[in-house]
């Protein structure tokens, strides 16, 4: 009779965090995830707001990188050509 009840209170513990956990892990989810939105929107809080600049309207603004001058090309090595021997 005590392992049928050992069995039973098993069960019933089993099922009831299962029940518990279906209800409850939507939850801290949903916590979770605003607050990784609320550490992210701190984080890049103000990004942008000063380089942003307000130009007449009309106004034609050209931003360019700046030049690296000529590219040295890198040799690596001398290409071999084999040609196969039948």
């Amino acid at each position: 009779m005590v392992i049928l009840q050992t069995i039973l209170l098993l069960i019933l513990v089993y099922y009831g965090l299962k029940l518990l956990l279906k209800w409850l892990a939507p939850k801290l989810f949903n916590y979770a995830m605003k607050k990784t939105q609320e550490r992210f929107g701190r984080q890049f809080d103000g990004y942008g707001t000063s380089q942003k600049r307000h130009d007449a309207e009309g106004e034609t603004t050209i931003f360019k990188n700046p030049s690296q001058g000529s590219r040295p090309t890198k040799k690596v090595g001398e290409y071999i050509d084999f040609e196969e021997i039948d």
